[in-house]
């Protein structure tokens, strides 16, 4: 297997006027090996086979029990749509609006750490992509790009970060976003402590990693990722360094014993520090990581533009509520701030129900890094289309035009039903 050479460039942004105001691009065919990838499910699965196995139980598992992430798509199947017929639906549209920016789709792609060791250069991968279908994109703080290279390959990216220790490093990293040219920021509140993630041990995932036998084997029979992804970046960048955990712009290595500590030690963090954000960043300002409505209700009075209703995919705290279950609460209280949401969602119609609810956009994460290991940024493009795809026909047999005519009138929760009463014979 011959291994793909080193690009010259990987910061070419896309030419023209702002996303805002060019109209959507015609729809490209995808390469023809993508072609049988009809779903974004269809891509986990090639991922399995494509990744080693501790770094697909990495993106794909949750803590504990499971029972969070379970429950993320088990909420989805209790309720059911209600259609409209007859409807006119020749001018559907699915483009929204967030913080003033128009986007041509109500999802966008999660922040996910360590995306570019599942797929070479994977932030960028993903960045690119979104930005093309002009779609949100969150880069995570513990990815492996710096966040300038990003931002300048596809403008308009958002940048996710984790609170750092001290209100020093807050306003430094906070400074260091503006300077990059990050137009809106995300702070995940929902990881101040580190959770049992008991199947990274089970699945042999190490931060820091250990080159080892194990891990020569884990390369041996999965040639197609430690050539293209692993070795390629070995030899065109380099060992990965998380590029963003602070103000720094080099973080440590993914090799260094101490590697875990530019994402610890936050148990004392509160609200304080988010308003110290506030004060200091000009541009939106989001929060990702809120079940409870009353988190909302603080949020808001503190001056967030946004906040996303999340349980980190299952990541945390095992047992948390599924997003979908609290947002019409979060929705509620959430004034003039923007509701996102992400966490379990997969299909068209998960997007239109949470729609329904109250939200304004959805994230999806794993299989958008599914689809960066398995085609790299074609890859991504054409998991975006086809989640574009679906929406469009889920919009028409539900009987709307816009998104802003969806609501909870088109959606019934599943129950047995409530037969009549006969009358006495």
């Amino acid at each position: 297997m011959q291994m793909e050479t080193c690009p010259v460039s990987e910061t070419t942004a896309l030419p023209g006027a702002p996303r805002a105001a060019v109209a959507s691009p015609a729809p490209v065919a995808p390469p023809r090996r993508l072609r049988r990838f009809l779903s974004l499910e269809d891509f986990e699965a090639a991922a399995r086979r494509r990744l080693p196995r501790p770094l697909f139980g990495y993106v794909s598992g949750a803590t504990e029990t499971n029972a969070s992430l379970r429950d993320n798509r088990a909420v989805f199947n209790e309720i059911g749509f209600v259609p409209r017929a007859l409807v006119n639906v020749t001018a559907r549209s699915q483009a929204i609006t967030l913080f003033g920016q128009r986007w041509d789709s109500p999802f966008g792609i999660a922040p996910m750490g360590i995306s570019s060791l599942t797929a070479y250069r994977g932030d960028l991968a993903q960045a690119r992509a979104a930005a093309a279908a002009r779609i949100p994109m969150a880069l995570s703080a513990s990815s492996l790009i710096r966040l300038e290279e990003v931002v300048e390959a596809a403008p308009g990216t958002w940048f996710q970060a984790y609170l750092p220790r001290d209100s020093a490093g807050i306003a430094a990293l906070v400074d260091r976003v503006a300077r990059a040219g990050v137009t809106t920021l995300v702070v995940t509140v929902d990881s101040a402590v580190v959770p049992n993630r008991e199947n990274n041990v089970r699945n042999r995932f190490r931060t820091p990693l250990r080159p080892d036998l194990r891990l020569l084997w884990d390369g041996l029979t999965h040639p197609r990722w430690s050539i293209g992804t692993l070795l390629r970046t070995l030899v065109c960048h380099g060992m990965p360094h998380f590029e963003n955990a602070d103000a720094s712009g080099r973080g440590a290595p993914l090799v260094a014993r101490d590697v875990m500590r530019d994402f610890a030690g936050r148990e004392h963090l509160d609200w304080e520090e988010l308003r110290l954000i506030r004060r200091r960043w000009q541009g939106p300002l989001v929060v990702k990581g809120i079940l409870h409505p009353e988190d909302a209700r603080i949020a808001r009075g503190i001056g967030v533009d946004g906040v996303i209703v999340s349980n980190h995919g299952g990541r945390q705290l095992d047992g948390a509520v599924a997003p979908l279950r609290v947002l019409p609460q979060v929705v509620d209280v959430a004034g003039d701030m923007a509701v996102m949401v992400d966490s379990g969602f997969r299909r068209g119609t998960d997007v239109l129900k949470a729609l329904a609810l109250g939200a304004r956009c959805a994230f999806v994460g794993r299989p958008f890094n599914y689809a960066a290991a398995v085609g790299g940024e074609a890859g991504v493009a054409h998991a975006i289309a086809l989640l574009r795809a679906e929406i469009r026909a889920d919009m028409g047999l539900l009987g709307i035009n816009r998104l802003d005519e969806l609501g909870p009138q088109h959606l019934m929760l599943r129950e047995p039903p409530v037969l009549p009463q006969r009358s006495g014979a």
